[in-house]
C-alpha cells in the first residue's frame, strides 16, 4: 500500500503530524446533536471520524447522517464508513456491499473495519478484504478495529491498527508489544473508555510512551451517559465531560 509510506515533509497516514483524535462513532446525529457540531470547532486535532448509521450504512440514505458528513466534509474533516467484520464471520459480500452503499450515498475518504480479527490464521482474509476495500476507494484510509494487539502482519495491510479499546482500569496497567516499536505512532489508535478527568494527563502520557498517535479518551463508560443516565448507551457514543479540557491538552501537546 503506497500511500502508508510517508516522506520528506508529507502529511502521516493519519493527515496529522501530532496525537489527535478518532472518534469511534457518535450516536446518530438527532440523539447527539452536540457530538456532532462540536467535531466542526476549527482547531480541533482531528484526525478522522466513524460514521455508523445504524450497524453499518443503513438500508437506505439518511438525510440527517447526510447532513452531519456534509458538514464535517465541508470543513475538511476526513469521515470513515462503519464496517463490522464480526471477528471474522460477516462475509466477503456483505462487507463489500456495504462498502458500496457508504460510498454513494455519503462519499466517505475511508472506514473502519470493527471487530477486525488478530489471527495469523486470518489475515490473508483481512488482506483481501483491505485490497478490495483500498481499490474501491481509489485510496483512501483503512482501520483495522481489533482492539488489541493483532498479529504483526496486520500492520502491513492498512493505515492503521486499533491495538486497545477498552476500559481506562485495563488501559493503565497495559503493555504495548514489542513489534509494534518498528513502526511510527501514526499507524495506532488507542479508544479508552472511563478515564477520570484526574487521570487525563497520564492517560496522554501512557498513549504517547506506548507509541499512539490517534486517541479517543472519555470518562463515560458503559450503559452511562450525560448525566449519569442510564440506557443503551455505548460509552464512546457520547461527547467526553471534558471534552473542551482534552482538545486544549492535545492542540498543545502534553511534555514527555
Amino acid at each position: 500500500m503506497p500511500h502508508l509510506t510517508t516522506t520528506g515533509t508529507q502529511l502521516s497516514a493519519t493527515g496529522a503530524e501530532r496525537l489527535g483524535f478518532g472518534v469511534p462513532g457518535y450516536a446518530h446525529p438527532l440523539l447527539a446533536p452536540v457530538e456532532w457540531a462540536e467535531l466542526t470547532r476549527p482547531g480541533t486535532p482531528l484526525h478522522w471520524v466513524v460514521l455508523n448509521v445504524d450497524d453499518g450504512p443503513g438500508a437506505r440514505p439518511d438525510p440527517h447522517c447526510l447532513e452531519a458528513v456534509g458538514k464535517l466534509s465541508n470543513a475538511g474533516v476526513r469521515v470513515l464508513g462503519h464496517l463490522d467484520m464480526a471477528h471474522g464471520s460477516r462475509s466477503f459480500g456483505d462487507l463489500v456491499a456495504d462498502a458500496h452503499h457508504y460510498l454513494e450515498w455519503y462519499r466517505v475518504a475511508g472506514f473502519l473495519l470493527e471487530r477486525c480479527p488478530t489471527d495469523r490464521a486470518d489475515l490473508q482474509e483481512v488482506r483481501r478484504t483491505t485490497a478490495t476495500l483500498e481499490a474501491v476507494l481509489d485510496g483512501g484510509h483503512l482501520v483495522l478495529g481489533h482492539g488489541s494487539h493483532p498479529y504483526p502482519g496486520y500492520a502491513e495491510v492498512a493505515d492503521q491498527l486499533v491495538s486497545f479499546s477498552g476500559p481506562w482500569t485495563d488501559y493503565r496497567w497495559s503493555q504495548v508489544a514489542e513489534w509494534t516499536a518498528d513502526y511510527p505512532p501514526e499507524r495506532f489508535v488507542h479508544f479508552v473508555h472511563g478515564v477520570p478527568r484526574t487521570h487525563l494527563e497520564e492517560a496522554t502520557r501512557i498513549a504517547r510512551w506506548q507509541g499512539a498517535g490517534t486517541i479517543f479518551f472519555t470518562d463515560r463508560t458503559d450503559g452511562t451517559g450525560p448525566g449519569g443516565q442510564r440506557g443503551h448507551i455505548r460509552p464512546f457514543e457520547t461527547l467526553p465531560g471534558y471534552w473542551d479540557e482534552i482538545v486544549s491538552q492535545i492542540g498543545r501537546g502534553v511534555s514527555e
